[in-house]
């Protein structure tokens, strides 16, 4: 994939806002006064679950669904992978555009909510969404743009707190139904489709950072056939 191919898309030497943002302005408002509140929000270190399943893969095109402040998209292009990282907040995206300069990295930055981002559909070898905020609607978008962009042979890892899908809306204004789980993802999937995991696990937690008081993951990894 080519940075032509990419709508919006730009490396870690362009300001990550200078395409303007796709989206409902309001969530990305929301994110950007989460990050804003704090001088780092995430512990900078890539999520453990993520580390765990690309250890058997080779590197190709990977897509960083909600990379926040870009520890997971920096890992992997250190690692040799072709990144191309999309996140709502413009705060979070200017510290991940930081961190890639600082490692001397390139990343292709997408500020865009998913379902807005105008990704060419199978293009990527690994589609990496780890806790992603991915807001639900009827038409099913979120989990149906999260399986459009995976390539032929591709893989898809979602990754999410264990529990979060049952607990009852708070005072916070935080309601489950409003959101994506991975069970919405896996019971998308067909015979075009094999599930490679489906579990809950202890979580390898990065310390600090928020977040780092949940203790399970539920992980589900599916590739691709055709």
């Amino acid at each position: 994939m080519t940075d032509d191919s990419t709508a919006g898309s730009l490396t870690s030497d362009t300001d990550p806002l200078a395409d303007g943002y796709r989206g409902d302005p309001g969530v990305r408002a929301d994110w950007d006064s989460r990050y804003a509140d704090r001088q780092q929000l995430w512990s900078g270190r890539p999520n453990g679950a993520l580390v765990a399943e690309v250890a058997g893969l080779t590197p190709g095109r990977v897509l960083d669904v909600g990379c926040g402040e870009g520890a997971d998209a920096v890992w992997l292009a250190r690692g040799g992978w072709d990144v191309t990282a999309l996140e709502v907040s413009g705060v979070a995206l200017e510290r991940a555009a930081g961190h890639a300069r600082d490692a001397g990295t390139t990343v292709r930055w997408v500020h865009a909510a998913l379902t807005e981002a105008g990704l060419p559909p199978a293009s990527f070898d690994l589609v990496s969404a780890q806790y992603p905020a991915l807001l639900r609607t009827p038409d099913a978008a979120a989990e149906r743009a999260l399986l459009s962009v995976v390539a032929p042979g591709g893989v898809l890892l979602l990754v999410h707190h264990a529990g979060m899908d049952t607990r009852p809306a708070d005072e916070s204004g935080f309601d489950p139904a409003d959101y994506v789980w991975p069970s919405m993802v896996a019971a998308l999937l067909d015979d075009d489709w094999v599930v490679e995991v489906d579990e809950q696990r202890p979580r390898v937690a990065p310390d600090g950072g928020a977040g780092a008081h949940h203790t399970d993951d539920v992980v589900l990894r599916a590739r691709r056939l055709r």
